[in-house]
């Protein structure tokens, strides 16, 4: 996984009571985009140094809440 500043991070919840979570990757630790990166999450504006699981992935873009998984 790779990212760079001004990209987003979009981790999947794996169950139904863990809900999907955005963040903007504000800076990353290694200049070829390895993880950890520092992202801020959209739904609490909280900033937070993250080391993405399998449940995560990188996009070049945020993506809305209408996207993603069905229940």
């Amino acid at each position: 996984m790779r990212a760079q500043t001004g990209n987003w991070l979009i981790v999947e919840g794996l169950t139904d009571e863990s809900p999907r979570r955005q963040g903007e990757i504000v800076g990353v630790e290694h200049a070829d985009g390895s993880p950890p990166f520092w992202v801020r999450w959209l739904d609490d504006d909280h900033t937070s140094l993250v080391f993405p699981g399998p449940d995560a992935r990188v996009e070049a873009h945020p993506v809305h809440a209408a996207v993603g998984r069905e229940r």
